[in-house]
Parts: structure tokens; C-alpha cells; sequence
């Protein structure tokens, strides 16, 4: 067993500033992403609860963070759970800290009785020994609509107090954006994927009152990233509304309440999800996890 003596473990630590901080600075440091910005959001998710080591000096050094990430597979409920934010600090690596943190994370999923743990990662070999199975995604290509009704939009901006009230009470009464596989909430995650993506559009369908998420393609078409809203509106009614009329489409979800059917192309993305549950809880057909889920 290694050397333990001068490390401090500590689990559901966020309440702690001196200690959320020191997580923030780990992200930071690995990563280059400031978790930080939660604090102007909102806070972490309140479900969240962390497993970590810390040095002497009050640094954070290996982290994993599981949090409930309710879903619907295949029309069904599952009471899954997520892991995020895993690191350890590269001079600490070898040691069995990170295998630590994880096995923590995985006994508190189970006795916690959740069916399902998902997590995204770029390093998949790691977590197979822990259960995981990769699950291929995929996005939806096709020709765009039309016919569409269009309606009343307004522009969010994310720097407006007003806006993000509004968009965290869709968030908090939305309808999963697919029944093949999507969140059931996910709140904090949203605001904070759209905070770090500076083109991401974020229009409100006033009639629908429905949040649009969307961008501009590599391609430079038009790319859906997800829907905020107890309705889904129809993509030819988006597009209508958008007033804008691409030749083709890309839809980064299932696009099963979305009265379109796209041709399913396997996602090239890095980073690779993966679900630790029994065969009959993994979906069936081609999916996506919304990039504004991404955890």
C-alpha cells in the first residue's frame, strides 16, 4: 500500500471554500477549465458529491465526482448516476490515489442504488476494468425542412440575470429532449457548457417557450444542439422561426420528437461515453448525448 500519511482523504467537500477552490485549481491546472464559473450560476449541482486526496498544503491532488444524472433509455426511466471531473496531478500519478477516489465513487453509486453510471472520457481502456462499456453516438444528418411555422423569438444572453432565471426554470420543467437516450434534468451542467461555448445561440421559441441551442456547423450549416422546454418544438418549426433556410441539417440528439428523421452518421468526437449497467439498460438505437449534457 502506498504512503498515505501526509495525504488527507475527504469526500462531499464542496461546502468547503478553501477546499472547493483547491478542487477548481486541480481542474485548471489539468484540464484548463474554471469550474469556477459556477459560482455566478447557480453553485455545483447540489446532488454532487466528491471523493478526493489532499496534500499537507491543502492542494487538491485526485478527484472524482459523482453526481445524479437521472435518464430515459429507450422510453424507460433510469435512476443513473455521473462521474466527472477526474483527475490526478501528474507528480502524483502511480501511486493507486486515482483507483482510491474511483472505487469511493463506485461503492457510494451502489449503495445509493443506482442502476447505471455514466461518464465521458477520452482515456476509455481505463475505466473498463471498473465495468464501463463504451457506447458508440452518433449525430443526424439530412436536408433541412421546410413548411415550418414560424413564431416570435427572442435572443438569451447568458450574461443576464433575467435570461438565466428563465432558462434554469425551463431547465428545471423540461421534457428529455429524446426517449432513446437523453438527461431527465441536468440544469447546472447546461448553464455551464453554454457559459465555455461562446458561439453557441441560445433563442427562446415564445410561443413554445422553448429554448433553441444551436450553432454554426464547421461546415457552415446548421448544427441543433439541444431543446429547453416542457414541448419540443418541430425542427421544420425552428427553422421557420429562425427564418433561416440551410441546405442540410446535423442534430447532435436523437431526433425522435423532432417530426424529421435524419440519417445517423457514428460521432468522430474524442471523447468516448461510457455506461457501467446490465445489457438490458443500454439503448437499442443510434443516440447522442446533447453536447450541452456534457459532463
Amino acid at each position: 500500500m502506498p504512503d498515505r500519511k501526509r495525504l488527507c482523504f475527504r469526500s462531499d467537500y464542496f461546502g468547503d471554500r478553501a477546499a472547493w477552490l483547491a478542487f477548481a485549481g486541480l481542474l485548471e491546472d489539468i484540464f484548463g477549465i474554471d469550474v469556477t464559473v459556477l459560482d455566478r450560476l447557480g453553485g455545483p449541482d447540489p446532488t454532487s458529491v466528491p471523493f478526493a486526496w489532499f496534500d499537507g498544503a491543502g492542494r487538491c491532488i485526485a478527484n472524482i465526482t459523482a453526481f445524479s444524472l437521472p435518464l430515459v433509455v429507450d422510453g424507460t426511466f433510469v435512476r443513473a448516476a455521473g462521474l466527472q471531473s477526474g483527475a490526478v496531478r501528474p507528480e502524483h500519478r502511480g501511486r493507486g490515489l486515482y483507483r482510491d477516489v474511483m472505487e469511493a465513487a463506485l461503492r457510494h453509486c451502489d449503495a445509493e442504488g443506482f442502476e447505471a453510471v455514466a461518464l465521458l472520457t477520452d482515456t476509455p481502456d481505463l475505466y473498463r476494468r471498473y465495468g464501463f462499456r463504451a457506447l458508440a453516438q452518433h449525430r443526424f444528418t439530412g436536408s433541412a425542412p421546410a413548411g415550418g411555422r414560424a413564431g416570435p423569438l427572442r435572443r438569451l444572453d447568458i450574461g443576464s440575470e433575467a435570461d438565466m432565471t428563465l432558462l434554469g426554470r425551463l431547465l428545471d420543467g423540461r421534457r428529455p429532449v429524446s426517449d432513446r437516450f437523453a438527461p431527465l434534468r441536468q440544469k447546472e451542467m447546461f448553464l455551464f457548457n453554454a457559459a465555455l461555448t461562446p458561439d453557441i445561440r441560445l433563442d427562446l421559441m415564445e410561443e413554445a417557450n422553448a429554448v433553441i441551442a444551436w450553432q454554426i456547423g464547421e461546415d457552415g450549416g446548421f448544427e441543433l444542439l439541444d431543446i429547453v422546454g416542457a414541448h419540443i418544438p418541430r425542427l421544420a418549426d425552428i427553422l421557420a422561426s429562425l427564418r433561416i433556410a440551410p441546405p442540410r441539417v446535423t442534430v447532435r440528439f436523437a431526433p425522435d420528437h423532432l417530426g424529421w428523421a435524419g440519417t445517423a452518421v457514428p460521432d468522430a468526437d474524442d471523447m468516448v461515453l461510457m455506461l457501467r449497467a446490465a445489457e438490458s439498460l443500454l439503448p437499442k438505437q443510434p443516440f447522442a448525448l446533447p453536447p450541452t449534457a456534457g459532463f
